[in-house]
């Protein structure tokens, strides 16, 4: 039996655009009012003060009308001179990237790497620091999805913290789905987004903002302003009454109003629960058809994603395509120094479930042996079963 080419996927476990839940699909389909409008307004104003209980911040949260990318490349605008020298943290591709931006703004720019199937070593950061006293920003990638893998956030933030530096946190893929905060981690700019672990589309981008970030951002004379990738335009924007910088994507706001309801109301602990535990279901069975994880150790492998490395003789293509046509299963290639040597299961959102992990193991096993590694199916779904009772 082959899946119509022309159908949508049963079941898509791509590291996004994720699954979107069912209420968030139905806040997109609400009324569009007029943005100036006072009940649009201080409905915005209540929004943002979800958020900022969601993401556990003192200060103001910040939403800019662009998915993260944009938040990324912003936060690079706008907090980092011509002065300053920088330091990137990379562990992989996206947190190495950041450098691209780091470099349009100052020419002083480090980079400290480690290999991409382990974490940064905070010590190593301490090292660089002090070895580097100039070093006045920091960027780290805190989850790199081509590489399944986590960084310590919270210890590299303390670190960066001792030294005086500010740091930048690409949470994208990681906020909503583990316990990860901006002032946990002493973020100056914390860049996430609501299309990952919170089940929603692709179109804003979240950010978690210190005090000293934004008293640096006014005090650069290279900031954005009038532009798309200006945060200090949209300063006052959650406050009722304010004028918005420019017409905000206002069926997103919907959408994330909602996405914003359901991670409050399950509890966030109990969402953390729910991904952690899709991704030990899923690596369990993994464990049991006899294929291994990217991450070095599972203390740095992420609850959110999960990367596969591929058995000697199968192609990364080959696979992709027999999941989708055989079994509807959406699932992502490598990226990277991954690229056509793993494939990457995600578990975010609607999509970290237990029987999606269950469902993805029975594929993978059948299209593994139909391409010439044999497997068991049933031995990896009972090694699944043992991690989740899905009885309860």
């Amino acid at each position: 039996m082959r899946y119509p080419q022309d159908q949508p996927p049963v079941l898509s476990l791509t590291p996004g655009p994720v699954p979107v839940y069912p209420e968030v699909l139905h806040a997109l389909s609400r009324q569009v009012p007029y943005d100036y409008d006072l009940p649009y307004q201080a409905k915005y104003e209540r929004i943002v003060r979800k958020l900022q209980q969601a993401m556990r911040l003192s200060t103001r949260p910040l939403i800019l009308q662009g998915e993260p990318l944009l938040g990324l490349e912003a936060a690079a605008a706008s907090l980092i001179a011509a002065q300053d020298t920088v330091l990137i943290l990379a562990s992989g591709p996206y947190g190495e990237g950041f450098g691209g931006w780091a470099r349009r703004y100052s020419r002083d720019v480090l980079t400290l790497k480690t290999p991409d199937d382990q974490a940064i070593d905070p010590q190593a950061v301490a090292d660089m620091l002090k070895r580097n006293p100039s070093i006045s920003v920091v960027s780290v990638c805190h989850h790199e999805t081509p590489c399944g893998t986590i960084n310590p956030i919270n210890a590299i933030g303390t670190v960066v913290a001792e030294h005086g530096a500010l740091l930048i946190v690409d949470a994208v893929s990681s906020f909503g789905g583990m316990n990860t905060h901006p002032e946990d981690c002493r973020a100056a700019i914390y860049v996430t987004g609501p299309a990952k672990c919170l089940g929603t589309p692709p179109a804003l981008t979240l950010l978690g903002i210190s005090t000293r970030a934004w008293a640096k951002m006014r005090a650069n004379p290279t900031a954005p302003r009038g532009s798309v990738l200006s945060i200090l335009d949209w300063e006052d924007a959650g406050e009722a009454g304010k004028r918005f910088p420019f017409t905000t994507s206002i069926a997103d706001i919907n959408a994330l109003d909602a996405a914003l309801d359901l991670y409050l109301g399950e509890g966030p602990e109990a969402v953390w629960a729910r991904h952690g535990l899709t991704a030990r279901t899923f690596r369990a069975g993994i464990a049991a058809l006899g294929l291994s994880i990217w991450a070095a150790r599972e203390a740095n492998a992420s609850p959110t994603t999960t990367v596969v490395r591929l058995p000697v003789g199968i192609s990364e293509a080959d696979l992709l395509s027999d999941l989708r046509d055989r079994y509807g299963l959406l699932v992502s290639g490598g990226r990277g120094p991954t690229a056509g040597r793993a494939i990457r299961v995600a578990h975010m959102g609607p999509a970290a479930h237990p029987l999606h992990a269950i469902a993805a193991l029975s594929a993978l096993a059948g299209s593994l042996s139909r391409l010439g590694f044999p497997t068991s199916a049933g031995q990896a779904i009972e090694a699944a079963l043992q991690v989740v009772d899905l009885t309860t």
